[in-house]
């Protein structure tokens, strides 16, 4: 309780929408006015994202009248954190009384029509860390998870924009090594079209708060076995600095039509 009352009053934050950041996408915090930030260092006992492209703080700021709140530090279990601390940033938006939650990634495309460079709402999930049992993967979808209105919202943004959308399922893996050219074979036979190491447990939770949840992910690299290319996070990042803009853009007009 005294940590969220201490952020409250530091970021000022009276909003309802809050922005989850992939690897590479912090950038975003540049086109709101107002900013205030506050580094996760400097909160008590809270942890701080050992992965680079995440700068590890929160910042609320304005963005046509519309107060954001970021999470710019993401927590993986490939880190060593638990389900607790991979949610810790879902936990802070609700309790400052963020209901519109927009979750974000970089990831990789399965597919190879779908070019890297694009982005793409994700309508569905797939949990293959098989942490929780050797069962296969469930699709996860529908309202209660994604959220039709955001959906409907940034689709519309994204004509407005001339931004190429697409729309696709994601798949979970622990990381932190790539996925091998046969595990990317299973994954997209599964029915998955991206895939990535983090966003599922944030969905999740964000649904048991009841939170409105949008999720976006740039598509930042072929997934292995597409192309005869190593993949490295160096690549991920500079492919998602290139994305930057179009991802922005269709965040931020994507939340001026939420109310």
């Amino acid at each position: 309780v005294v940590l969220i009352k201490d952020l409250q009053e530091k970021l000022r934050f009276n909003g309802d929408t809050g922005v989850i950041l992939g690897s590479g996408l912090g950038s975003l915090a540049d086109a709101l006015n107002e900013k205030i930030s506050i580094s996760y260092n400097d909160i008590e006992s809270f942890p701080v994202s050992t992965v680079s492209g995440h700068n590890s703080d929160f910042v609320s700021g304005f963005y046509d009248n519309n107060q954001l709140l970021l999470s710019r530090g993401r927590f993986h279990f490939y880190e060593g954190f638990d389900l607790n601390t991979i949610t810790l940033p879902v936990k802070v938006f609700n309790q400052l009384g963020v209901k519109n939650i927009i979750i974000t990634n970089s990831s990789g495309s399965m597919n190879i029509k779908n070019v890297p460079g694009a982005l793409m709402i994700i309508n569905g999930h797939y949990d293959c860390t098989f942490i929780k049992g050797s069962s296969m993967p469930i699709l996860k979808e529908g309202e209660e998870y994604y959220n039709s209105k955001m959906i409907n919202n940034a689709k519309k943004a994204a004509a407005m924009n001339s931004i190429k959308l697409l729309q696709g399922k994601y798949c979970w893996t622990m990381g932190p090594a790539y996925e091998t050219p046969a595990e990317i074979k299973f994954l997209s036979k599964l029915g998955g079209d991206a895939v990535g190491m983090s966003t599922v447990p944030e969905i999740e939770y964000a649904k048991k708060l009841n939170m409105n949840i949008l999720v976006i992910s740039a598509l930042t690299n072929f997934a292995a076995g597409l192309k005869d290319t190593i993949l490295t996070h160096e690549d991920v990042l500079v492919n998602a600095k290139k994305i930057g803009q179009d991802f922005a853009k269709l965040l931020l007009e994507t939340v001026i039509n939420l109310d």
